[in-house]
């Protein structure tokens, strides 16, 4: 099923998410619901926060990045209960968009490398090193897992530049070709 995603402005996209436990009510569920409704988008990672659910799990698919970088194209996980163990001093920058922020996209610096560990949907632990683009999608998804999403990252005039979208957004007036939902 496809699920609406919560745009900014919405509680959840603001808490900090809870561990999720194998025992978690309708997991194996969620995780399709949520492989479908990435799949209607043009977004390569959602977080579950990002569907209304305050739980330490997110999908990655780097497959429409998989021209600039081969390897993405079986960039396809479940990565519950994720921790970035270590980053890399090296930075870059790359242009990032949203799912939960919609028509808004920002330069934004981030580690080159991290390592981390991470539980997949039948809870087999692994931990790995990742780069690149691969990398940045974790990154970014992580973030919605500590309440936070990538406009936080922007340096203050960046963040002026586009506080009346953002403001907009949080009053409900975005626009997605794909389901929204705001809720307080």
């Amino acid at each position: 099923m496809v699920l609406p995603i919560y745009i900014y402005g919405s509680a959840v996209l603001k808490q900090k998410a809870e561990l999720l436990t194998p025992d978690y009510p309708g997991l194996q569920e969620l995780i399709s619901d949520m492989r479908e409704t990435l799949a209607h988008t043009e977004g390569v990672g959602l977080a579950a926060p990002q569907v209304g659910h305050s739980v330490r799990l997110f999908i990655t698919d780097g497959a429409p990045f998989k021209e600039k970088e081969p390897e993405l194209a079986n960039f396809q996980r479940v990565m519950i209960n994720v921790e970035i163990l270590e980053y890399s001093e090296e930075k870059w920058t790359f242009n990032e968009g949203c799912l939960s922020v919609p028509d808004i996209h920002e330069d934004v610096v981030r580690p080159q490398k991290i390592y981390l560990r991470y539980f997949d949907e039948n809870f087999v632990e692994h931990e790995e090193w990742l780069s690149g683009i691969a990398a940045r999608i974790v990154q970014h998804e992580y973030d919605h897992l500590e309440g936070s999403v990538f406009t936080e990252k922007l340096s203050p005039i960046r963040r002026k530049l586009i506080s009346g979208k953002l403001k907009n957004m949080s009053r409900g007036k975005a626009s997605a070709n794909y389901k929204t939902k705001l809720e307080a």
